[in-house]
Formats: structure tokens, C-alpha cells, sequence
């Protein structure tokens, strides 16, 4: 049977139960029973095998219970990314290429009554007044909606799959992300509380890779962790509060900020402040926090490449202080950032880390940036296939006084 003709028939189906049922004084198991025989029904002159049977029962349940056709496609492991362009063009990312699905939502009225659930569980709302939200899935997965008329298609959804198994180093070395020894060095440096900033351009990894450092923080560690949409799996450390900022309501008060999350963090005691992604004034108070005494800060940012990444932190705090002198905020990110960590996505679509480079202070008007390890390209990279790893560079490593002060007496 093709997409089409299943699709007809669900929308059928679903219009008869909304005509016969009152659907909210229905439990789950009932509802269950009432497709089972609204199908039969139905489509008793169809012939219709039993995984068809049991796909428009759980379609039509979706439909009703939860979302749609999404559900399907939110279970499909092999699925990183769901992007949705209207009710009738739904693409998916799979191993890092864009495929388009034949499913389609039924029309715009069902997209976004499924965009209302989604957004709703989180407490959150979307409106024709307030059309753009960033929001999660009960599972951590990012959600990103943009509403008519902002959106000329149509209602717009992207989601970026949360991955049910936390990431951790072991995977990143499966992965060949990174080395043993840069594996190695990375413990070293979580443990001696350096400030960590991981940059790189979408999709290319930062919050996994944030993931899978964090678990270097020693257990007993009090840790606050910061994010615009919760989805951070940091694991192991009991004294852990994690707080999600909260949009603006209908009649425009309400707001939370990660300004006001990170100033908030700075009066709990904490002893790591980790921040999801920096990429507004936050950067100033960020910054601040870490030249405070809240040394082992994480946080990640969006960038091309180390140096842009500083310039990009320059740009942010003047978002954040206008009045500020640019020699000034250089000299608190020369002060307040120990070590960038540059991942990026290459042509293969492989996510690997770039360079991991220290800073080492300020001086002559820049700040100084000592590159500590590099990838390298070998011989054998095709246009298809990259290979390669990080290699230690020549320059030594200046700023070990962390180290020293942790009684760590490795050399990196």
C-alpha cells in the first residue's frame, strides 16, 4: 500500500473518531480498543496486512496521544536531525545526509496542533504574537518552531535528537575525535579546574563534546549547569542543579534569561559553572564568574575557527556593555579563558576536534594564543574519506600554574 493511500485512510479514521468520541474522557487502553475496532471497521473491504493494522493503530493513537507521525520518526535510532518545512516536506539527517521522507502531515491544522504538545510539555507556548520558540522534548532532543506568517512555508520544526547514551570519552576515541593521550590531557585539565571553551560551527559536535568532558568533574563537586533548552547529560556528580531559561509569556513579562541564570548561579555556591552555549551579553557575566574564583567554568560557543571564536567573545560582551573599551574586555578573556577547544564537521561529514590551543595572556594589543595540538590530514584523505589525527605542535605548554596547584606534576 502506498504513502498516499495510508495516509488516506488515517485521515479518515481520525475524523471518524473525533465525530464519534469525545476523546478526553477516554483513558489510553480504551482508546486503544477503540482504534482496534474503528480499523476493522473501517477497512473491512480494504485488504490490509497485520504491520499495516498495527501501523495505523499506532498513527492514529499518535495522532490523538502524542505526536503523529513524529513518533515514528522520533524512535528511528539511525535519525539525527528532523527538520519539517510545512506539513507536506519533512526531511531527516541520517549519517550526515539530508533524506526526504514520503510521510506528510494531513495539513497545517494537524502540524501545528502537534507543535502546541510539543511546546506545552515544556511549558512553554508559541503564538501568531510570540511565533518563534526554542524548546525540548521530554528526552532532551532540541526543538526549534517558527510560525506562520514569520515562516512562508508554513509551520517550521527542527529537532535535533538527544542521544539515549550519554556520550563519553571512550566514544569519542572510537570515533577517532580524538587521541588517547589528548583524552588524557583533556582529564588533566577538567581536574585542575582550567576554564574550557569548546567552539565550532553547527552540527559540529560542541555539546556532545561537552558531554563526554564532563565526566572528568571529580564527583564531590557542587556543579550548576546553564542552557537555553536542557540537554546536558552530566553524569556522576550528586551535587548537580541544572536551570533551563524561560521565553517571555503572552503578555511579554516573565522572562529568564542566561544573564540572569549565571548571576543567580554566582550566590549557590557553586564550584563549576557549566553554560550551554554562550552567544549574547551572557559572554560579560560569563566571563566575570570565571575571573571570580569559579575556576573549571565549561562552555561552548558557535565559530569558524580559535580566533574567531575570541572575536566572537569581544562582539558578545559589547552586546552585553556597550561602554566597555575593546583593550579591556580583551584583557578579561585573556584573564578568564585558559583553554579552546576547536571542533569542526568535514567534507566526509565526520565531526572531529581541530585544535585544542591555551591562552596564554595579553600582549601588544591581542591576545596571545599558544596552539598546543593540531589535526593533520595523512596521505591517504580522499574528497570522500578524511583521516588524520591530532598531533602535539612544537610549542610548549605555558600555563601550568593550575596544574601545579592541583599537585598534578605530568607535563603536557
Amino acid at each position: 500500500m502506498t504513502e498516499e493511500k495510508k495516509s488516506q485512510i488515517i485521515r479518515k479514521l481520525r475524523k471518524s473518531l473525533f465525530d464519534k468520541f469525545n476523546l478526553n474522557t477516554i483513558d489510553n487502553d480504551a482508546l486503544e480498543e477503540v482504534i482496534k475496532q474503528l480499523i476493522s471497521d473501517e477497512v473491512k473491504d480494504e485488504y490490509i496486512t497485520i504491520e499495516e493494522h498495527i501501523e495505523f493503530s499506532d498513527r492514529l493513537f499518535g495522532a490523538i496521544r502524542g505526536l503523529g507521525i513524529l513518533d515514528s520518526i522520533i524512535k528511528d535510532e539511525s535519525i539525527t536531525e528532523i527538520m519539517i518545512n510545512g506539513p507536506k516536506d519533512i526531511f531527516v539527517e541520517k549519517d550526515g545526509a539530508l533524506t526526504k521522507l514520503e510521510q506528510t502531515f494531513d495539513d497545517e491544522r494537524q502540524l501545528e496542533d502537534i507543535i502546541q504538545k510539543i511546546v506545552g510539555q515544556a511549558g512553554r507556548e508559541v503564538t501568531q504574537a510570540s511565533p518563534i520558540v526554542d524548546t525540548r522534548l521530554p528526552d532532551g532532543s532540541r526543538v526549534n518552531v517558527v510560525l506562520p506568517p514569520i515562516s512562508l512555508n508554513g509551520a517550521t520544526v527542527t529537532i535535533r535528537k538527544f542521544s539515549k547514551t550519554p556520550m563519553t570519552v571512550r566514544q569519542l576515541l572510537k570515533y577517532g575525535s580524538i587521541t588517547t593521550e589528548v583524552a588524557h590531557v583533556l582529564e588533566l585539565l577538567v581536574k585542575a579546574k582550567y576554564n574550557i571553551f569548546i567552539s565550532g560551527g553547527t552540527g559540529s559536535g560542541k555539546t556532545t563534546f561537552l558531554n563526554a568532558v564532563s565526566h572528568f568533574i571529580p564527583h564531590d563537586e557542587r556543579v550548576i549547569t546553564i542552557e537555553d533548552s536542557a540537554e546536558l547529560q552530566i553524569e556522576g556528580v550528586d551535587n548537580l542543579v541544572r536551570m533551563e531559561t524561560r521565553n517571555a509569556n503572552a503578555s511579554g513579562s516573565g522572562e529568564i534569561t542566561i544573564r540572569d541564570l549565571i548571576k543567580s548561579s554566582l550566590r549557590m555556591r557553586p564550584e563549576r559553572i557549566v553554560v550551554g552555549e554562550v552567544r549574547g551579553g551572557e559572554a560579560l557575566d560569563m566571563l566575570q564568574a570565571m575571573n571570580t574564583g569559579h575556576d573549571g567554568s565549561l562552555s561552548t560557543g558557535h565559530a569558524n575557527s580559535t580566533t574567531d571564536m575570541l572575536s566572537r567573545l569581544e562582539t558578545m560582551v559589547l552586546q552585553g556593555s556597550e561602554g566597555l573599551p575593546l583593550e579591556a574586555i580583551r584583557q578579561q578573556i585573556a584573564s578568564a579563558v585558559d583553554i579552546i577547544i576547536h571542533l569542526s564537521r568535514l567534507r566526509d561529514k565526520t565531526r572531529k576536534t581541530m585544535e585544542i590551543s591555551e591562552i596564554t595572556g595579553y600582549e601588544g594589543g591581542r591576545i596571545q594564543v599558544n596552539p598546543i595540538y593540531r589535526f593533520v590530514e595523512d596521505e591517504h584523505s580522499t574528497l570522500e574519506k578524511v583521516s588524520g589525527k591530532l598531533v602535539r605542535t612544537e610549542n610548549p605548554f605555558q600555563n601550568d600554574y593550575k596544574l601545579r596547584l592541583s599537585g598534578i606534576n605530568e607535563v603536557i
